[in-house]
Parts: C-alpha cells; sequence; structure tokens
C-alpha cells in the first residue's frame, strides 16, 4: 500500500497529536463517569483518524489489469503548417495519415489500445481517415497535459507523436512531457526550406513627435534564392510607402534593415514589412509581419526649474510649448527680495502652481504629478536634500525623465555628492576643470554624433542618414561646453565636441536609471541654433522636443494597463494592470474594470482581478477573435475614489506564429523526448517503436493505483464511526 499525499513524519506526528487534544478537549467537561468519558473520547479520536487516513490518499496496486490493457494514445498535429508540401512530395498531413494509417494502427492493434487523437487548437479524439491540417496554431505543452488529464487512472505504455515540431502555445512543452508517460515522437517534414522566403521580426519604435522619425526594424531571411535579393515593401496602415532592395547573407542568416517613418501621432498607425510571394514558394504566409506604433496618448506634463532668467530658459519654453503633445510649467529663480528671502517666477497650470511657489515641490504627490524634470543652471543649494531625494525617486521609482543642463549645475562642487549623483549618466565627480570658451577652430563647440547617436531617436534630424549627418553638420557651435568624467557603465554618449586641445568631450549622454531614464547636455547656449539657422530651419526645436518626449515614454501614469506584442487571435489574451495612487503608492484594494473594443466596434467589459502576490497588480483575460486594432480602456477605484484611468491599443495578428520558421523543429521533438523518456524515431521504424512500448506497459500496469478510500467501504466506516459516538451519547442521556 502507498499513500496518494503522504505526510512527512514531523506532520503526522503533529496531525496525530492535535487529534488526541481535540478528541480530549471535546469530552474534558462533560459531566459523565471517567470511564463513558474515556468511550466517547476514543470514538473522536476514530472519527478523526480516519479523516487523516483519507486525506492521505491510501492506494494499493491494480492486480487485475494486465498488460494488453495498456494504452498507445496516437496524436497528430493538424495545425495549418502541417498543409505544407515538404515531405518528399507530400503534405505533411497526408505523410502523418498515411504513417498511422498504415504502420501504427496496425501494428499497435495486436498488442495495445491505439487512440487517435487530434491536437492544434485543443485535444479531441479522431478518425485517422479524416485528419486535416485546419487548427490556427499548435498548442503542444497543452496537448500533452490533456492527454495525461484524459487517461489519468490508466496504463499509458506511452504516446505517439507526428509533428512538424511546431510549438506555438503559452505551455512548455517539455514540461508536460516530464510529467507523464513516455512520448516518442516522429517528425514530418523537412529539415530545410528548400525555397522560401520570410518576414522574421517587425519592431517599431513609439512615437514621440507628430513629426518626428520612428524606426521601423525588420529582420528578413531567405532560403534556397541564392544571391538574388530580397524586396522588402513597407505598407503604413496598407499604404505602400517605401521600398528596400536588400542582399542576403551567407549561409542563410537573417538580415536586417532599419526604415525611417513619421506617423500620425493622433491615431495608432500599422505598420506591415511584405515580400512579395514567389510562385515556387514553399509558403506565403510568412512573408508579412506588423507592428503597431500607438498614439501619443495624453501630453506629457514637464517642469523647467531655471537657476537665473536667461535666454536658455525662454528658448526651450517656447519650444516645448508649441508641441501640443507637452504641457510645460517653468519656475525661474530672480533673486532675494528685501527680506533675504528667494523669490521665484511661475509660468504653471492653476492646479499645480501653488506647488511651485517654493521654486520646487516639496511633496512626493506634486512632483509625481510630472513625466519629465528639467533641471537649467540649477545649483545644488536650490534643492533640500529631502527635494534631491524625491527626485531621485522620482526618476528611479516613479520612472520619470530628469534632463540636466548648463554650467551652474556642474560648476565647482555641482551636483557631487548629492543623491542626484549616480542619477546622471557621466561622472560629475572627474571634471577636469570648468567651462570650455568657444574657439574659432571648426570642430571646437560644435556637435558630432558618435555612433549609438545615430541611431538614437534623439538625434534624428532628418528622414535618413545622410540628410541627418547634413542636418547636424549645419547646427552652428555651441558657446562652451562644462567637461565632464566618462560615461557610466550602461550609458551611451549621444554626441561630442571639441574640447581643450581638440580632445573630444561629451556632449550629449543618456542613461536608464531604475525605472526612468536621465539625460545631460554639457553645451552652452543651444539656442544660438535657433538664432543663427534660417527661420524654416526647425533643428532646434526637433532636437528638444525630442529629448523631452524620449524622457517621457518610461514615465507610467497611476494606472497603466500592459497589453501582449502582436497576440495571435484566440481566447484568453493576457492583460496587466498596475494601479497606484498619486504618490505612485501601489493599491492592492482597488476595483479595476476594462473596456475593450474591437476592430468592428464590438464593445466588452471586463473585471480585472487582483494578483495576491503583487501589491496593486490586476490580471484579465480578454477575448480577441478579430484581427486587427483593439481598444482597451482601464479604470480604477479605491473605494468612490478614482485612482485614474488608462487607454492603450494592441494590434492582433499582426503575425502568423503558426508560419515562422515553417521548417522540420528537431530541437522540440528531442526536448520532449528527453523530458519524458521516450525517443524521437524514424517515421518506418515501427519494430523499435513496439519493441520500447513493449518494455513500458508492465511498467505502466505496475504503476496503476486504485484509490481505498474513494469506495463506499470508506463512506460506510465514517458513517459507521460518527453513528456509533451520536447513539453512544444518546445512551447515556447526552445530547
Amino acid at each position: 500500500m502507498t499513500w496518494g499525499h503522504p505526510l512527512p513524519l514531523w506532520a503526522l506526528t503533529g496531525a496525530l497529536a492535535a487529534a488526541m487534544l481535540v478528541a480530549w478537549l471535546a469530552y474534558r467537561s462533560v459531566p459523565i463517569a471517567p470511564p463513558r468519558r474515556r468511550t466517547l473520547s476514543v470514538l473522536r479520536l476514530a472519527t478523526l483518524l480516519w479523516l487523516l487516513v483519507c486525506l492521505m490518499r491510501p492506494m494499493v496496486s491494480d492486480m487485475d489489469a494486465s498488460p494488453r490493457d495498456a494504452i498507445v494514445p496516437i496524436l497528430v498535429d493538424t495545425s495549418r503548417s502541417m498543409g505544407l508540401a515538404d515531405a518528399d512530395g507530400e503534405r505533411r498531413i497526408d505523410r502523418a495519415r498515411a504513417i498511422v494509417e498504415r504502420d501504427l494502427l496496425p501494428a499497435l492493434a495486436l498488442r495495445f489500445h491505439a487512440d487517435v487523437l487530434r491536437f492544434g487548437d485543443r485535444l479531441t479524439a479522431a478518425d485517422a481517415s479524416t485528419l486535416g491540417a485546419t487548427d490556427r496554431r499548435t498548442s503542444l505543452g497543452a496537448a500533452l497535459q490533456a492527454v495525461r488529464n484524459r487517461y489519468r487512472g490508466r496504463a499509458v505504455a506511452g504516446i505517439v507523436l507526428l509533428t512538424d515540431g511546431g510549438d506555438n502555445g503559452s505551455v512548455d512543452a517539455a514540461a508536460s512531457a516530464s510529467a507523464g508517460s513516455p512520448v516518442y515522437p516522429i517528425g514530418i517534414g523537412s529539415r530545410s526550406s528548400p525555397r522560401d522566403r520570410e518576414v522574421v521580426g517587425v519592431t517599431a519604435a513609439e512615437s514621440v513627435l507628430s513629426d518626428a522619425m520612428v524606426d521601423v526594424a525588420v529582420s528578413a531571411v531567405a532560403h534556397g534564392y541564392g544571391g538574388a535579393p530580397i524586396e522588402l515593401r513597407l505598407l503604413e496602415n496598407g499604404r505602400a510607402i517605401d521600398l528596400r532592395r536588400v542582399k542576403p547573407a551567407v549561409g542563410g542568416a537573417p538580415v536586417s534593415e532599419t526604415f525611417h517613418v513619421s506617423p500620425n501621432r493622433d491615431v495608432p498607425t500599422v505598420y506591415t514589412v511584405e515580400i512579395p510571394a514567389a510562385a515556387d514558394e514553399l509558403v506565403a504566409d510568412n512573408n508579412a509581419r506588423s507592428a503597431l506604433v500607438p498614439a501619443a496618448g495624453r501630453p506629457r506634463r514637464v517642469l523647467l526649474v531655471q537657476g537665473a532668467p536667461g535666454f536658455e530658459h525662454s528658448f526651450l519654453r517656447r519650444a516645448w510649448a508649441a508641441d501640443r503633445g507637452l504641457e510645460v510649467d517653468s519656475v525661474a529663480r530672480k533673486g532675494r527680495d528685501d527680506s533675504g528671502a528667494e523669490t521665484f517666477y511661475v509660468q504653471a497650470t492653476q492646479s499645480r502652481a501653488n506647488a511651485l511657489l517654493g521654486g520646487y515641490p516639496n511633496t512626493r504627490e506634486a512632483l509625481f504629478a510630472y513625466d519629465v524634470i528639467v533641471l537649467a543652471n540649477v545649483e545644488p543649494d536650490l534643492l533640500t536634500g529631502q527635494q534631491l531625494e524625491m527626485t531621485r525617486a522620482f526618476v528611479a521609482e516613479r520612472g520619470g525623465g530628469l534632463l540636466v543642463l548648463g554650467a551652474r549645475g556642474f560648476q565647482r562642487q555641482g551636483l557631487r555628492n548629492t543623491a542626484l549623483e549616480d542619477v546622471l549618466p557621466l561622472d560629475v565627480a572627474d571634471r577636469n576643470g570648468g567651462v570650455v570658451q568657444a574657439s574659432v577652430a571648426p570642430a571646437r563647440n560644435r556637435v558630432t554624433l558618435t555612433p549609438a547617436g545615430e541611431d538614437h531617436p534623439v538625434m534624428q534630424l532628418g528622414s535618413n542618414p545622410v540628410e541627418n549627418d547634413k542636418r547636424w553638420a549645419s547646427v552652428p557651435a555651441l558657446a562652451a561646453i562644462s567637461p565632464l568624467g566618462s560615461a557610466r557603465p550602461g550609458a551611451s554618449v549621444l554626441a561630442v565636441t571639441g574640447g581643450p586641445g581638440g580632445a573630444a568631450r561629451a556632449l550629449i549622454a543618456v542613461q536608464r536609471f531604475g525605472d526612468g531614464r536621465s539625460m545631460v547636455f554639457t553645451g552652452e547656449a543651444s539656442w544660438r541654433w535657433r538664432m543663427m539657422l534660417p527661420t524654416s530651419d526647425q533643428s532646434y526645436e526637433r532636437f528638444w522636443r525630442q529629448a523631452v518626449r524620449w524622457l517621457a515614454q518610461r514615465a507610467p501614469d497611476p494606472v497603466t494597463v500592459t497589453l501582449p506584442v502582436a497576440p495571435a487571435p484566440g481566447d484568453g489574451i493576457p492583460v496587466a494592470i498596475a494601479a497606484r495612487d498619486a504618490g505612485y503608492v501601489p493599491r492592492a484594494d482597488a476595483l479595476v474594470d476594462l473596456r475593450i473594443t474591437s476592430p468592428s466596434g464590438r464593445v466588452e467589459t471586463v473585471h480585472a482581478d487582483a494578483v495576491p502576490s503583487q501589491g496593486g497588480q490586476f490580471r484579465a483575460a480578454v477575448r480577441a477573435t478579430e484581427t486587427g486594432v483593439y481598444r482597451v480602456s482601464v479604470d480604477a477605484r479605491q473605494g468612490q475614489t478614482s485612482l485614474g484611468s488608462s487607454a492603450a491599443t494592441m494590434l492582433v495578428g499582426g503575425v502568423d506564429p503558426e508560419m515562422t520558421d515553417p521548417r522540420l523543429n528537431e530541437d522540440t521533438l528531442q526536448r520532449v523526448a528527453r523530458a519524458s523518456g521516450g525517443a524521437v524515431l524514424a517515421a518506418g521504424d515501427t519494430r523499435a517503436l513496439i519493441d520500447r512500448l513493449n518494455s513500458a506497459a508492465p511498467a505502466a500496469v505496475l504503476a496503476l493505483r486504485k484509490d481505498l478510500w474513494h469506495t463506499g467501504w470508506s463512506f460506510t466506516i465514517l458513517a459507521g464511526l460518527l453513528a456509533a459516538e451520536w447513539l453512544t451519547r444518546r445512551a447515556w442521556g447526552l445530547r
């Protein structure tokens, strides 16, 4: 006899002691003779012990079973990729059907019970003659789990799996296989694609401005076409806007290409990259992929703090205020009044102006209402230690952006030994001198992009690399720079300028810090770009707007929604929500509801459930059966108080995972076989399969167990013990 749920010795000892204590306490104060009290206590103890035995699930081997009762499920992949005709000229599903009908069923019928099951979207019983490649996806891991549940309590000698190795489900196939019977995969399909072109990946950055450039990065691969170029067509919401021809890589490796596009920030934009299908191509369904550039969303709130009035303050505020995607509040330090108190010039909306009267917010709620903080020529003594610590938390915890510029913030002590020192991407302790004065040398104080800067969205002034270089070359020299130290680990220097002796000095550097971003601009008088360039040249405005937008991109709202990237149509698409208050403290007791609008306009409301182990995190499952752009809006409340709302979009069906790399995936077959104790077999190796199943059948039968508690006798014994105690109590005059 074995136990289905055995208890360790310490737990069993504790359970026995607890049962004895409960039985003794049940009749401790009952006014009856001691022998009768002991009798009733023993009956109560016997009942508790029997319940404990049942909970531990006593089991015995099924002696009536024989090896001939062993079952062999035959799982046949009926997903769409099985419709490809690369199995020696046959469709994969036709080859699988022939193997089942001609080889497997006749051989297995002599020794086992063979069941034919189809799997793709789900596992179902099937007739071998009706198998077709119609399912949208291959959920191999879920299918192996379903087989285990389907034959629970029955002897399974092994599982025969006919598939091309595709697996795009959410359940790990190897983990599912390890918990069940041995799996014997038979691979169907070709190991190499004879002639096929595929768009392997498409990613698009978020739009930072209405006219800003966004990178659409593409990976593509070609097999069987030699050195013929790959033609990449870029479509914006279905309209062709660009065409590139790229040379394929040697050895069939993917090649990369980047398109620079200008999406409309007011609406979501779908970019599709496609390769024209050739007549002799194995599969055309993997020739296109799409990615979504979401709308810019609400205006980003910027707090500009100026250590003293100056031209830079005026030009920056004017450039940002003209961007309808930004809300700018500004504070300028004017000096001291007659009483010696600091005075400030505040320009802000009424709802936020009162918090700025002292020159800087004093609470997390007031500071965290912004997405970006700009410290321009701000000396450290303008901010208190608490305000510096809050600013650090603003970047690291709230996910906001911090921009520091202006010589006064870098001279002398600067931000060294403050809470903001390591938030900045450059070492402020190793400055090697003060401000460098302007020079007549052409390269002195002029902007030169680094390789990192050439690809960074902040530095894109032109529609292509050549135009971008020309625009930066035309930017006038700065008045001066503030030499700082080297970049911190993980930081990126986007631009340099000529310093003393011609040495390159970091001019623009960025880094991620905690959940947010930071940026340093070491130049002086960038407003000269605006004054010295033609009126039609928007380089100054474009650069500073893109800088602030990039800094604000990672700054979340108190209520945020996270959607999966390019999910396939189906049920149960996961959606994650975070609910926080104005101080960005997570609220696990929030009530969160979602409103989902499909591409056809159908609206559905879903309630999100809290994740117990993660405060303020919520999860919901969305049904998305249509292909296209879905709009998801979220509302969170804490009692009668609104915590906020959020909206997002997701593109469903932008990629066809079923046809991604349609070659026979032998790696998946090997992993499943190893995890389960089985082996990968060739299509015609029926003899080896039968031998392995014959070896496994006796063990499978011996592994069968009968639950002793799951019978009428267990209930009879329990009822008898309870009845005996009750009747004894009645006989002795107790209720």
